[in-house]
């Protein structure tokens, strides 16, 4: 059987597609595909869907959150931090896979960031 090798892309709706690009590229890295796209490293993929009445994702209208991961959490929150980004972050949001915060894009979309346990 054939599986699929990895994610090509997630694609969503936004107000602002340019600076919302901008915000992305300039906060966490991720560039939009030209002239070449964002690159991610080999690493754990989570697919889960989770059940139309959950709280995880914050408003209930939301049908999404991206996470992506880390190599290093702490860091990546005073880099935010230091921009201006508030960061959530949740002691009971630790587990035996890792640890986790949250941010919001500029059009109020959650983002997980992860650090896996190695």
């Amino acid at each position: 059987m054939q599986k699929v090798n990895g994610i090509g892309g997630v694609f969503f709706r936004a107000k602002d597609p340019e600076a919302l690009s901008a915000w992305y590229e300039t906060h966490l890295g991720v560039n939009y595909y030209i002239p070449v796209p964002w690159k991610q490293r080999e690493g754990y993929t989570v697919f889960a869907p989770f059940a139309q009445d959950t709280d995880y994702f914050g408003r209930s209208e939301l049908q999404w959150m991206i996470n992506f991961r880390v190599d290093d959490l702490g860091a990546m929150i005073a880099q935010l931090e230091a921009a201006g980004i508030p960061v959530e972050t949740n002691p009971d949001w630790d587990s035996e896979v890792g640890k986790f915060a949250r941010i919001h894009d500029p059009e109020g979309n959650p983002i997980e960031l992860w650090e896996p346990n190695q």
